[in-house]
């Protein structure tokens, strides 16, 4: 009986094709823009993960992410260095700044200082030159992004010169970086040129990042530092998920993808539900010829099963296959630098599949059900 409605179903090919359309059209639609969103949103970690070592992060209290914090003074980090269970503790400054490049041209950029004697702060790998560069005079180093944004891809960045604060810079690396939120120009320097670079208030202290003494936990010598500092320390996972709802909580973006996904959905439900409806009218006649010999409802309802099923199991395939074939296609685009497909996107797309499928087959399979095997006859 399967193989007969496996028959049917290839038989008709326009419509055999129709329904795959449907369902690969679906599948794509809902994991690009799942895949697209979560990715996205993960950005807004990205200072975070950009600094690998700290295993704590200590902050003002009024500080919510990496992008939006209030300074402290440079007291802190002594206090910081004296809670029991801190291995180390060192300074660490993010603050926007306006670059003049050797063409003229005023670019926005977002100037991070790292520690000046171990360089904690830097992200793990350098695309270009070695860490140790920044301890030449004036040195930063570009994300790599940001090189793309500010440099054709024909000019080497390392060597060239920007005006920061009146001040000159060097770019002397380029960072391995996980782009931010905003795709803002990155340039990394030590904390005393950054100092320098920046202009600002008394308190410049954006960040203390804390590496935890052996035997200790992060949680437990954060809650040590809030609790002896009054200052707001985070874990590393803590504050990266800080990150990730500020964007949720601040930004259209859930809204406008949850709709695409959502659109992802009814297009499937549409295109599937009129397709498969046409096909059960047009073989309307041999579901109840086959009535007529003695299968059972539950057998008709086995085969329209089978054929939902195979449409799904292919359609879904393809659509995936599209997904990955999307993000690998634009893989050396800036902007989807680090994309990736959590493995519980796919999975959300088969139950989307799964009950598109259901809703589409019950909707079908009723008029199935309601013929009479004499209607062969007439």
């Amino acid at each position: 009986m399967l193989w007969i409605a496996i028959r049917m179903l290839t038989g008709d090919a326009q419509k055999f094709y129709g329904l795959l359309f449907g369902i690969a059209f679906s599948t794509l639609l809902i994991t690009q823009q799942m895949t697209i969103f979560v990715n996205l949103v993960q950005r807004g970690a990205s200072g975070v993960y950009n600094a690998p070592e700290a295993e704590v992060w200590v902050m003002d209290p009024v500080s919510r992410t990496t992008d939006v914090s209030y300074a402290m003074p440079p007291t802190a980090l002594d206090k910081v260095r004296s809670v029991k269970g801190v291995e180390w503790a060192v300074p660490h400054l993010r603050a926007q700044a306006t670059v003049r490049t050797r063409e003229g041209d005023l670019e926005g950029v977002a100037v991070i200082g790292v520690d000046d004697a171990t360089l904690i702060g830097l992200p793990e790998r350098m695309a270009k030159g070695d860490k140790s560069v920044l301890f030449a005079p004036d040195a930063v180093a570009v994300d790599d992004t940001g090189a793309l944004n500010f440099f054709p891809s024909e000019i080497d960045p390392v060597g060239e010169r920007l005006e920061l604060n009146d001040q000159r810079a060097v770019i002397r690396g380029v960072a391995d970086a996980i782009p931010s939120f905003t795709s803002t120009v990155v340039l990394y320097t030590r904390y005393s040129n950054a100092l320098n670079f920046v202009p600002g208030t008394r308190n410049r202290l954006s960040f203390v990042l804390v590496g935890v003494s052996e035997g200790q936990t992060p949680s437990d010598v954060a809650a040590r530092i809030e609790r002896e500092t009054g200052l707001k320390a985070r874990t590393r996972d803590e504050f990266a998920q800080a990150g990730v709802n500020f964007i949720i909580e601040n930004t259209g973006i859930p809204t406008n993808f949850g709709i695409t996904v959502f659109l992802g959905f009814v297009v499937g439900v549409a295109i599937v539900g009129l397709t498969f409806s046409l096909f059960i009218r047009d073989n309307i006649k041999q579901f109840g010829a086959l009535k007529a010999i003695g299968v059972t409802n539950g057998k008709i309802i086995t085969m329209v099963g089978a054929q939902a099923g195979l449409v799904g199991l292919i359609g879904y395939a393809l659509g995936v296959i599209g997904t990955v074939l999307f993000i690998s296609a634009f893989s050396s685009n800036p902007f989807f630098k680090g994309f990736y497909i959590p493995w519980q996107i796919p999975l959300i797309s088969f139950v989307a599949v799964v009950i598109i499928l259901a809703i589409t087959g019950l909707i079908a399979i009723r008029s199935v059900l309601k013929t009479e095997p004499a209607s062969v006859f007439r």
